[in-house]
């Protein structure tokens, strides 16, 4: 029988004169607790777009949040087979 998950990203978007900064916060069944960080910042030539800043912040944080992921799954694999007799 499969089993439905629903895992959940909540991105916070917050800005601060010309910087963006955003996080992805992952939020699952169990304790997994994941939190990826994004930054962009205004060059001073361009133009002042800030739908811009929170797409490239944003994009940052939850590109950071699959690395945090993949290394959780790599460490909780690692001690699984660490855990298997005869390993």
């Amino acid at each position: 029988m499969s089993t439905a998950k629903k895992w959940t990203v909540d991105i916070h978007i917050d800005e601060h004169e010309s910087s963006t900064r955003a996080e992805a916060r992952l939020h699952t069944a169990d304790d997994t607790h994941l939190v990826g960080v994004g930054l962009a910042r205004l060059n001073p030539t361009d133009s002042d777009v800030p739908e811009i800043g929170d797409e490239l912040a944003a994009s940052r944080a939850l590109a950071d949040l699959a690395h945090l992921l993949l290394d959780a799954a790599l460490n909780d694999l690692g001690a699984t087979v660490a855990a298997q007799p005869g390993k």
